[in-house]
């Protein structure tokens, strides 16, 4: 049975290493495992940049930093059923998410944990964009039928409000579409699944291994990017927050801060959970695990920074326009049928 995953990554700020191994690692993954007629839609989503306060002078040029990343990760663009691309550059998805605004609850959104949670913090001056943006993202997904949608957790609630408002939309417009105007993407259990986990990966902020390491966050000491020098890198590394229990152990509950840098090492060296475990769980010296993480993240950081480097700007912008005016005549498809459904068109 074919299938058409979608996925991508905010372009608001450089991305971090925990975006890589736990968004971009995986697409390289999922790619390789397409089979002949399925489809993936990679994309930066930088009309969502605007949510939250942002460098606006540097947008275009972190989008496009985004793009050259996924690229120099691995994305193969030789398939021709894999398509890559920026949201803004696609004006079915402005167009789409007035109509299904329209098929939205107020109560639906109002209830999304990261507007209340952020409204909490910016009080009166909370932007409308922070409330809707969840019927942009369902816009996203629904524009291109997408089956799978690999998400982090804490993204499980806006994936619920898009099944939502497709089967609203499916149910209201049934006699015009009796086959669905929209594809109902897969129940979050079916996209852990997919992506064969048991819960999103997320990995911690060195300085607050409570937290996720997070590219919007103010925690420079605890998050690296895949922009930072690699020297710098190290250093966040040996001074990330460990605890006083004296002995090495995988305890997320217990011992976050050294769970984490196992995590990393298994991540980045390709070992399993089990032969990391076996190789340093008991151990008491915390300064050997940072240097092993540390040198990890140093080669990593280093050979993907050298792939970016030698790419080129003009060469990004001519795949890129391809893959949109592809990518445009798809989604206009979709928009084409929810604008007949509401009696725009014929």
């Amino acid at each position: 049975m074919t299938k058409t995953i979608l996925t991508g990554l905010r372009s608001n700020a450089s991305l971090t290493i925990g975006n890589y191994l736990g968004a971009i690692l995986p697409m390289i993954k999922t790619q390789q495992s397409l089979e002949k007629d399925d489809k993936m839609f990679i994309f930066v989503p930088d009309l969502h940049s605007f949510i939250t306060p942002i460098d606006y002078d540097n947008l275009y040029k972190t989008a496009l930093q985004n793009i050259k990343t996924y690229i120099a990760a691995g994305i193969d663009l030789s398939n021709p059923n894999v398509y890559l691309y920026r949201q803004s550059r696609i004006s079915a998805h402005s167009e789409i998410q007035w109509i299904l605004s329209c098929f939205t609850y107020y109560g639906e959104t109002q209830r999304m944990i990261q507007f209340k949670e952020k409204s909490k913090k910016e009080g009166r001056n909370v932007s409308v964009g922070l409330f809707s943006y969840p019927i942009l993202m369902a816009g996203d997904i629904l524009l291109y039928d997408a089956d799978y949608v690999p998400l982090g957790q804490d993204q499980r609630q806006h994936l619920e409000l898009t099944r939502d408002i497709a089967i609203r939309m499916n149910n209201k417009f049934e006699a015009k579409f009796p086959e669905g105007l929209f594809t109902v993407p897969k129940s979050w259990a079916k996209q852990l699944d997919f992506m064969n986990i048991s819960e999103g990966i997320k990995i911690r902020s060195l300085s607050n291994p409570e937290t996720k390491m997070s590219k919007s966050a103010k925690d420079p000491k605890g998050t690296i990017t895949l922009t930072d020098k690699p020297d710098d890198a190290v250093k966040k590394i040996m001074s990330a927050q460990t605890d006083d229990y004296g002995k090495i152990d995988w305890n997320w509950e217990k011992q976050p801060g050294v769970t984490n840098l196992l995590q990393l090492i298994t991540m980045l060296s390709g070992d399993g959970e089990q032969e990391v475990k076996d190789t340093w769980v008991g151990k008491t010296k915390y300064g050997e695990l940072k240097i092993a993480t540390a040198e990890l993240v140093h080669d990593f950081l280093t050979n993907l920074q050298t792939k970016i480097a030698e790419l080129d700007d003009e060469e990004v912008s001519k795949i890129l326009e391809i893959n949109e005016a592809e990518v445009s005549k798809i989604a206009n498809k979709t928009l084409h049928r929810a604008q007949k459904a509401v009696g725009l068109k014929r």
